[in-house]
């Protein structure tokens, strides 16, 4: 076991419900495919980010047990699973509904799991943290202001609430990265929804933000199919075109060398960077009428 290489670690941020856990879970799945050792965190109460690694079951969040056990080293290990081709699984959980900060407890959890070097103990190569996108909530800045990732991927689809919640991800990591901190945003990566004109939105959004665009993931019945059997798309329909999709965000994700820092929007201008396409798709239907 190797316990001085550099593990590489990246977070996914975005909206709640914009889909990270799907995508997070689908590029840790294809990350295994390319000979990378792959864990991932879900930092969210929720705690149901890598059920589709675990066969649809959830597991014991490290929040959990440690409220019930103590935090021992040797308790904390019950809360580390491996799922599909090995991939290490952690949930940080939180706390018990109505009491404590959800963020304080995603930051509790990812100390011991620095404290007892669980990733150099199990020789990971590169760790996956899904974020809850609220970050207005200075709790799920936690994994970017105490230096457990400081590679972030914004999440985000093409409709008003998702690109106001990536506005949002934007100011902030601007902001950290003005009071010295390493984070930098790796890059945008659209999740469709087919929504007009939304490959054009992203793509006009990330170049005002100055963020490219890694990957858009097209909307596709292979997610829900494989999601209904408690399984990625990379184990349920490993030869499918979205298949192929999360092992190209992997690639492009493991061969990223880029980081930016992004320069957010206002309001008034992301307001108007939505009417555009908006715009954009009457002139379309008006030229269609004509012709």
């Amino acid at each position: 076991m190797n316990n001085h290489k550099n593990i590489r670690q990246i977070a996914l941020y975005g909206k709640g419900g914009i889909g990270k856990s799907t995508i997070s879970s689908n590029l840790t799945a294809a990350l295994t495919g390319i000979s990378v050792k792959p864990a991932q965190v879900g930092c969210d109460p929720k705690a149901d980010s890598v059920n589709t690694l675990m066969g649809g079951k959830f597991i014991d969040t490290i929040s959990e047990i440690t409220r019930e056990l103590g935090n021992s080293e040797e308790v904390i290990q019950k809360a580390i699973y491996k799922g599909f081709n090995d991939i290490l699984c952690i949930e940080s959980g939180g706390p018990i509904p109505g009491q404590g900060c959800a963020g304080r407890g995603v930051l509790v959890a990812l100390d011991l799991i620095r404290q007892y070097k669980i990733f150099e103990q199990h020789n990971i190569d590169l760790v996956v943290y899904d974020v809850l996108g609220d970050i207005v909530c200075g709790g799920f800045a936690q994994p970017i202001r105490h230096g457990f990732a400081e590679e972030v991927y914004i999440v985000t689809s093409g409709e008003y609430m998702s690109l106001y919640a990536a506005n949002n991800i934007a100011f902030s990591i601007k902001q950290f990265a003005e009071q010295g901190l390493k984070v930098r945003v790796g890059g945008i990566i659209g999740n469709l929804r087919n929504t007009p004109n939304e490959k054009e939105i992203i793509e006009n959004f990330a170049q005002r933000l100055k963020l490219p665009v890694i990957q858009m993931i097209p909307r596709s019945d292979s997610v829900q199919k494989s999601e209904s059997q408690g399984k990625t798309v990379i184990e349920s329909f490993p030869d499918s075109e979205q298949a192929k999709i999360y092992f190209e965000l992997a690639e492009k994700i493991l061969e990223n060398k880029e980081k930016f820092i992004p320069e957010p929007l206002s309001k008034q201008e992301l307001l108007g960077l939505i009417n555009l396409g908006c715009h954009c798709e009457e002139v379309q239907s008006t030229d269609v009428a004509i012709s």
